[in-house]
C-alpha cells in the first residue's frame, strides 16, 4: 500500500471517527449527569437526518436554513423525550429508566417505518459538501474535510459551555450530586433538559453529516451507529467528553484501516467495535480516560 493510498484511507477514517465522536458525546453527557444510557440516542440521530431531508426536499429550504431547522427540531424533540419518558421515572430504580429508554428507541423506530416508509431515501447533498478536492495525489470529498472541522468546532464550543458558563457549572455540579446541587439553588429539571437538548443537537449534526457521507436514509439507520457510539463512549470513559471523542476516533480509524489492510474482513467490520469493547472492559473497565465514580442510588 502506497503512502498516498494510506492517507486516502486515513482521511475516511478520521471523518468517520469524527461522526462517531459527535454522537458519542450525547451518550456520555447524559450518562455523566443521570447515570443513564439513553438507548434512543441513535434513533434521534436518525430523525435529525430525516428532518433535514424533508426540509430540503419538501419545504425547499436553502440547505443551511434546512440544517438549522432540523438541528433545532431534533434538540426540542430530545428535550421532549426527557420530559415525557425519563423525568417521571427519575426517582425510580435504574432498571425502570433503562426499560423506558429501550421502549422509546423501539417506538421511534416503529414510528419511523410508519411515517417515513421502509424504502431508503437519497439524501440531497449540497454542492459545497459534494465537491472532490485534490491534495497532492489524494482525492478527498469535501464532506470528509468538513466533518472533522465541524466536530472540532462543536467540541470546542461544548467545552467552553461546560467550563466557562453557569449552565456548564450546573451540569458539572449535577454530575457529582443531585441533592447538593438542588440545595445550592440549581434547577435540576431545567439543567437535565438542557443536557438532553445539547446531546440531541449533536446527534442531529451527526445525522446530517452521516446523510451526506453515506447518502441513504432509512428508519433503522441509527441502530448500528448508535451501538458503536455507545461503545466509543465506554472505550473513552463514559461520562468524559474528551474520552468520548477519543473513543469515536479510535473506533473509526480501527474500522476503516482494518478493512483497508485486511479486505477479506470487510464483512466483519461491525464486529471490530465489539471486540474493542470486550478488550477495554477486561483491561481497563473505566475506559481510557474514565474515573472511578461511585454508582448513584
Amino acid at each position: 500500500m502506497t503512502f498516498e493510498i494510506f492517507l486516502q484511507h486515513l482521511s475516511n477514517a478520521v471523518s468517520l471517527g469524527s461522526l462517531y465522536a459527535l454522537i458519542a458525546i450525547g451518550y456520555t453527557m447524559v450518562y455523566g449527569i443521570l447515570r443513564l444510557i439513553n438507548f434512543a440516542h441513535g434513533d434521534i440521530f436518525m430523525l435529525g437526518g430525516y428532518f433535514a431531508f424533508y426540509a430540503l426536499t419538501t419545504f425547499l429550504m436553502p440547505w443551511w436554513v434546512g440544517f438549522i431547522v432540523a438541528i433545532g427540531l431534533t434538540a426540542l424533540l430530545g428535550m421532549s423525550i426527557e420530559k415525557v419518558a425519563y423525568r417521571p421515572l427519575r426517582d425510580s430504580p435504574k432498571v425502570s429508566v433503562l426499560i423506558s429508554a429501550i421502549g422509546v428507541s423501539f417506538l421511534i423506530e416503529s414510528l419511523g417505518v410508519v411515517i417515513f416508509g421502509g424504502i431508503q431515501k437519497a439524501f440531497p447533498i449540497p454542492d459545497l459538501f459534494g465537491k472532490v478536492m485534490m491534495i497532492g495525489n489524494i482525492y478527498i470529498v469535501s464532506v470528509n474535510f468538513f466533518i472533522p472541522v465541524i466536530a472540532f468546532i462543536f467540541l470546542v464550543g461544548l467545552m467552553y459551555l461546560i467550563n466557562k458558563t453557569k449552565t456548564g457549572m450546573a451540569m458539572r455540579a449535577l454530575s457529582r450530586d443531585h441533592e447538593t446541587a438542588r440545595l445550592m439553588g440549581i434547577d435540576v429539571d431545567k439543567v437535565i433538559a438542557y443536557t438532553f437538548g445539547l446531546g440531541s443537537l449533536l446527534a442531529a449534526v451527526g445525522g446530517i453529516m452521516w446523510g451526506m457521507k453515506y447518502p441513504q436514509l432509512y428508519p433503522l439507520m441509527g441502530v448500528m451507529p448508535g451501538l458503536k457510539c455507545f461503545i466509543a463512549a465506554v472505550v473513552g470513559g463514559i461520562g468524559n467528553i474528551t474520552g468520548a471523542v477519543l473513543g469515536g476516533l479510535i473506533i473509526g480509524i480501527l474500522e476503516i484501516m482494518t478493512v483497508a489492510f485486511l479486505p477479506d474482513l470487510t464483512g466483519y467490520r461491525d464486529a471490530f467495535a465489539f471486540i474493542l469493547l470486550i478488550i477495554i472492559l477486561l483491561v481497563k473497565p473505566t475506559g481510557l480516560m474514565g474515573e472511578n465514580l461511585a454508582e448513584k442510588v
